[in-house]
C-alpha cells in the first residue's frame, strides 16, 4: 500500500493573531475563541477535544472527549476513573489537550495537570445527564475486553428493569477531572505556512508569560 497525500494542500487565509488584540490571561482568550467558533463556524461539536496521556505501558495515547466546563482554573471533562485514560492519569497526571477547528483555521494546545474534581460536583453533573447516559456509565467497564456487543446490551436491559421508576446513583468510579493549564498555545493558520503561534506559560510566580513562536 502506498497512498501519496502530498497533493493535499490548503492555504490558510481567514484570520490573524496579534499580541495587541489578546488578553493577558489565556483563559479569556480561550473563551473568546470558543464562542467565536461556536457562533460563527460550522462545527458539529465545538467542545470536542483530544486528550493525550502516557499509558501504563509507557506509550502516549490520544482520544477525543468532550469539554463540559471551563473556568479560570481549568478545563473539566468526565470519564470512568477505571478506564485506560483514568488509570493513566492516576499514574501520571500530566496531560495534553488540543482543540482543532478547521473551519476557523485554528487550534489550541494545552499542557497541564489533571486532578479529580469534588464528588459533589460530579454528582451534580451526573444528575443532569440523560437517563440513558446515566445507565451507560453503570453498564460499561470502560476499556475492558468483552465478548461481544450483546454483553453490553443485556446489561443495559437488566439495569433498565432494576432502576425503572428509580433514581440512578452515580457510580463512584465515574466522575470529573479538571486539567489545570501550565501552557496554552493558540495557533492561527496563515498563508505560506507562516502561521501565528502565541504561547502563554506560567512562570514560577504563577504569572502568565506571553510569547510568539516561530511557525
Amino acid at each position: 500500500m502506498n497512498s501519496d497525500l502530498g497533493k493535499y494542500r490548503k492555504s490558510y487565509e481567514k484570520q490573524q493573531l496579534l499580541e495587541e488584540n489578546l488578553s493577558d490571561n489565556p483563559m479569556e482568550v480561550f473563551q473568546k475563541w470558543f464562542h467565536e467558533v461556536d457562533n460563527n463556524f460550522n462545527v458539529a461539536e465545538t467542545n470536542a477535544m483530544t486528550i493525550s496521556t502516557i499509558g501504563l505501558d509507557g506509550f502516549p495515547k490520544s482520544r477525543v472527549v468532550l469539554l463540559k466546563q471551563f473556568t479560570y482554573e481549568g478545563f473539566i471533562f468526565y470519564t470512568n476513573y477505571n478506564s485506560e485514560k483514568g488509570k493513566a492519569i492516576s499514574k501520571n497526571p500530566h496531560v495534553c489537550l488540543s482543540f482543532f477547528w478547521p473551519d476557523a483555521e485554528r487550534q489550541i494546545i494545552i499542557k497541564g495537570k489533571a486532578e479529580k474534581i469534588a464528588e459533589n460536583l460530579s454528582d451534580g453533573y451526573f444528575e443532569s445527564r440523560p437517563r440513558g447516559s446515566q445507565l451507560g456509565a453503570l453498564v460499561s467497564n470502560q476499556s475492558d475486553v468483552i465478548a461481544n456487543r450483546e454483553e453490553l446490551e443485556d446489561k443495559l436491559k437488566a439495569l433498565e428493569i432494576k432502576f425503572e421508576g428509580k433514581e440512578i446513583p452515580r457510580p463512584k468510579h465515574w466522575g470529573g477531572f479538571i486539567v489545570k493549564p501550565q501552557e496554552i498555545e493558540f495557533w492561527q493558520g496563515r498563508p505560506n505556512r507562516l502561521h501565528d503561534r502565541i504561547r502563554y506559560r506560567l512562570d514560577d510566580e504563577y504569572f502568565w508569560i506571553m510569547e510568539r513562536l516561530s511557525s
